[in-house]
């Protein structure tokens, strides 16, 4: 009886990994699709609290969706205007920046060689190569680019789930045939995605935003790119900002000099660390973290799959899979294991513990 029950769980693992592999397989094959539904979703995540505020407030649901579209539209014409001007601009310039990092490059050479340090002209260009970092933004912005040409199939999808927001409860109590079922999990599942989303979104955007603002002030040329890659990659935790900061750090030096890109530099470090190591774990909490091996392989599995919206939405798409594991009883420990190293149960009973010694 026992090796037979081995046995049925033996191939149901093996069942389900090849279900797994199908699924992966397929998702990578549907990339563009794909990718287009998430944009989509991300944005109806962020529309939805608005819409239902305004049908609280004894709005038309119909009016509601088209106020939120508009002012979703108006939001993302205009930075999508300026972000492109900005582009085009740099695009054109690069050769310029090109020819000065050469000039600097031949200064390095020679200050090396009166130190005796004997470098050849291809190697130091091997390495500080502005070519290189500049097509890796522009296959990020090409990817996210390519995403973004589909704005109206994505807007119309985004205007979609937003109508059917606040209907889907009662189509699914219909559906179940009990019209005063509730579903605690899943409501629960759906406002921590929710929440998750909306705080690290703001967060994000208060980072772009000071982070254009710093390099403005400082005489950067196209700070608004900057602060919007910094809006981007920020969304992928500990290496986003390093990423966001190398471009801009560069046409720092290649602009201003070594002071103007230390102070760059620096002005990443510290409103990076401020808000993604003190600000953010405070206001969303400890619960919702994840292990530092989970983000690195989220980012190369969602990235390999997905290409750079993968990259961009790595951490809510494992975040979207630890909340799903995590109210489910049979695969809560999955949850527990993408968690941070010490789970929520743990550090609340060690905090009750310091509040209350004596129990």
């Amino acid at each position: 009886m026992a090796e037979q029950r081995d046995t049925l769980d033996g191939t149901r693992f093996l069942v389900i990994a090849a279900a797994l592999v199908i699924i992966v397989y397929g998702v990578n094959q549907a990339q563009t699709f794909v990718s287009l539904f998430l944009v989509s979703l991300f944005l109806a995540l962020l529309g939805t609290p608005p819409v239902l505020w305004l049908e609280r407030k004894r709005v038309p649901s119909f009016l509601s969706v088209v106020i939120v579209m508009g002012a979703m539209v108006t939001f993302l014409l205009a930075v999508g205007g300026v972000v492109g001007s900005s582009l085009n601009t740099l695009s054109n310039t690069l050769p310029m920046y090109e020819s000065r990092l050469h000039e600097q490059v031949l200064g390095l050479k020679d200050l090396l060689a009166t130190r005796n340090i004997d470098v050849t002209e291809k190697a130091l260009f091997e390495y500080l190569n502005p070519g290189t970092v500049m097509s890796l933004l522009g296959g990020l912005f090409t990817g996210l680019g390519s995403v973004l040409s589909n704005i109206i199939l994505i807007l119309l999808t985004v205007t979609f789930i937003l109508l059917e927001a606040s209907s889907f409860p009662v189509k699914l109590r219909a559906v179940l045939g009990d019209p005063k079922r509730a579903f605690p999990q899943f409501t629960k599942f759906v406002g921590d995605i929710r929440r998750f989303m909306i705080i690290k979104t703001i967060i994000s955007l208060v980072v772009g935003v000071l982070i254009g603002l710093w390099l403005f002030i400082l005489g950067v040329d196209f700070p608004i790119l900057w602060g919007f890659l910094a809006f981007l990659l920020n969304f992928v935790p500990n290496v986003g900002q390093i990423f966001a900061a190398i471009p801009a750090v560069i046409l720092a030096l290649l602009q201003l000099g070594p002071g103007t890109a230390a102070l760059a530099a620096a002005g990443y470090a510290v409103i990076g660390f401020t808000l993604g190591n003190a600000v953010e774990p405070r206001i969303m909490g400890r619960n919702l973290g994840l292990s530092t091996l989970v983000v690195f392989l989220s980012l190369l599995f969602w990235g390999n799959l997905l290409g750079p919206i993968g990259v961009i939405l790595c951490i809510p798409l494992t975040m979207t899979l630890k909340f799903a594991f995590e109210n489910n009883p049979s695969t809560r420990w999955i949850g527990i294991l993408l968690g941070s190293e010490q789970p929520a149960e743990s550090s609340r009973e060690s905090s009750k513990r310091q509040t209350h010694p004596d129990t």
